[in-house]
């Protein structure tokens, strides 16, 4: 057994000038050798161990040269010394296959080596064994390394490291470009987004705007940096205009605080017209699906040129050609099965009203908005909890309704639809009769709109008792009515729409209403009843139901454990499951 005094002294020795080289492979085995006690391994002394060990490495390292007891050293120190020795030059690139034997490679590691000029092609290497968190702080934390150099300031990044980094985050994409039948992604819809969004090949390319000019003509990396460039550009430099208008600061002529003003563009003409062979993912041309692929090329195209208008100019003939190309190829402006979502056909409106100049298709498109469903909003009484903080007197106005419960998309596309000039004016007036009174009440109010539209959207509008809305009551307005339960149902029998937060307003409406009754509550989903925030509501209700009766309790037990996949049945159906008895007909409410 070895005590703390013995290692102490070995420590002593290794850092000491006057011991001689003889002694070296001595002194290192007496560090690196485990302790042992006649039990075994000595815990407490492997700790005085590495303590000493930790200590003594930079000095013996620095003084010894044979490979095997360098190994030796290295195998036991942790990989964080490991990377402040490679900083320091105690470590050097020969020393990487006794590293690569016990250590994980690291970024601290690349980049101790990268700081030393002939060591970078060995910092090179490494790159494949690291993940795409560790390669992007290569980059971006590479002054984070300044407080374990010795210098008063970090070197700048290796050219050479760079491009290597640069190459390693865009071949992916570059590959799935050059290969895109073979690249499952381009045929799911978040599969666009996650190759050509904002991940690690555009958070290293953001960094370099001073060479984007060079890397556009890249051989092999050109097209996924014109990609990125037209996605991402200008939404980076967007979010960065928001943060810098979070924070106050005093403006340079006025001294007073503002907001800083809008930047330019993240591209300038020259280089967005380098990016126009990019523009309408010609490598996706020809994949299959085009009824799917075609929808979801044509919507990218219309977010490029929605992000960067002066697109619009720069390639009309281009972005009209391939409106129609991916049209006709994928039949998109056929009758919509009942499967398809609304989202879905209003996003198809508004890009061929961005990019078509196709009269025919433009009138189809038009007539694909009839076949929506209508908008259904109800208007909740103001909560008077928070009156001091919004009295717009405007707030119920059927026009700020429709906005606000956001069903007002198909007037949107619609006004999009009447702004381009080769759209059938004919097509949109035939369609305004169909519309919801609200959405032609939304369409007036908006000042984008064409005069002609507004106009005539504003003469078909109905007085406000039509107007389509259902306005729920509070309980003292009910009291003022003839049949407050009446009108109670006449909620409950309103049409169900696709948004759900209207429908959660009918019941919570009922719910809270004091002229409710157990017919009310019958017809209701009954996880909406049975998780009510006053228990008090359900609880009468099943114990009157229920009684003593076991068989009774083991039902609603079953009845209850329902996944999310089943359907959802009613207050009423619950208790129907459970059985009937006398007590039942004088179920409180």
């Amino acid at each position: 057994m070895v005590n703390a005094r013995t290692y102490r002294l070995w420590q002593h020795l290794a850092v000491s000038d006057e011991l001689p080289d003889a002694a070296l492979p001595s002194v290192i085995e007496a560090l690196c050798a485990v302790s042992h006690s006649w039990y075994g391994t000595d815990s407490q002394g492997e700790e005085w161990r590495k303590r000493a060990l930790r200590e003594a490495v930079p000095a013996l390292l620095s003084r010894t040269t044979d490979p095997e007891l360098r190994g030796r050293l290295l195998e036991q120190t942790d990989g964080q010394q490991v990377a402040d020795l490679v900083e320091t030059g105690v470590v050097t690139a020969g020393d990487l296959p006794a590293i690569l034997r016990t250590h994980r490679v690291s970024r601290e590691l690349v980049v101790g080596l990268a700081r030393h000029t002939g060591q970078v092609d060995a910092a090179i290497s490494l790159l494949p064994l690291l993940n795409d968190t560790d390669i992007e702080y290569i980059v971006t934390g590479w002054d984070l390394y300044q407080y374990r150099s010795e210098k008063s300031s970090v070197p700048p990044m290796p050219r050479a490291l760079f491009d290597a980094v640069l190459e390693r985050s865009l071949t992916p994409l570059a590959s799935a470009l050059l290969t895109p039948e073979e690249c499952d992604d381009w045929t799911r819809p978040f599969g666009w987004s996650s190759r050509l969004g904002d991940g690690l090949d555009w958070r290293i390319l953001a960094t370099c705007p001073e060479r984007w000019h060079e890397l556009i003509g890249h051989p092999t990396l050109g097209p996924a940096v014109r990609h990125l460039l037209l996605d991402q550009a200008e939404l980076e430099a967007h979010r960065r205009h928001l943060q810098a208008s979070t924070s106050v600061f005093p403006d340079d002529e006025t001294g007073e605080r503002g907001i800083p003003a809008e930047p330019p563009p993240a591209l300038d003409e020259d280089l967005l017209r380098a990016c126009l062979p990019a523009l309408c993912l010609p490598e996706l041309t020809e994949l299959p699906k085009p009824s799917v692929t075609g929808r979801h090329r044509l919507h990218h195209i219309a977010e490029r040129v929605r992000r960067n208008p002066r697109l619009a100019d720069m390639a009309a003939e281009e972005l009209h050609a391939v409106a129609d190309a991916c049209v006709r190829r994928g039949r998109l402006l056929a009758s919509p099965r009942k499967s398809t979502p609304d989202h879905q056909t209003l996003s198809l409106v508004e890009d061929l009203a961005l990019l078509s100049n196709n009269s025919g298709h433009l009138a189809k498109a038009c007539a694909l908005l009839a076949v929506l469903e209508q908008p259904k909003v109800v208007s909740v009484p103001p909560d008077p909890r928070w009156a001091h903080i919004n009295d717009d007197a405007d707030l119920d106005s059927p026009a700020r309704l429709l906005q606000r419960n956001h069903q007002h998309h198909r007037a949107e596309a619609l006004v999009a639809l009447a702004g381009n000039p080769r759209t059938p004016r004919t097509a949109v007036t035939e369609l305004l009769p169909t519309l919801h009174p609200l959405e032609l009440a939304w369409i007036s109010h908006q000042d984008g709109a064409p005069d002609w539209l507004r106009t005539t959207a504003a003469d078909l509008t109905p007085a406000e008792e039509g107007d389509g809305v259902l306005r729920l009551l509070t309980d003292d307005e009910l009291d003022r009515l003839a049949d407050p339960a009446a009108v109670l149902q006449s909620w409950l029998d309103a049409p169900e729409t696709e948004g759900v937060l209207s429908r959660n307003d009918v019941y919570h409406a009922v719910l809270r209403s004091r002229h409710r009754t157990m017919d009310h509550l019958r017809q209701m989903p009954a996880d909406r009843v049975l998780t009510w925030d006053e228990p008090n509501l359900p609880m009468p209700i099943l114990i009157a139901r229920c009684g003593g009766a076991p068989e009774r309790w083991d039902a609603l037990l079953q009845a209850l454990d329902f996944s999310h996949d089943d359907e959802m049945i009613s207050f009423g159906q619950l208790l129907d499951a459970l059985g009937t008895q006398q007590a039942a007909a004088t179920e409180p409410t």
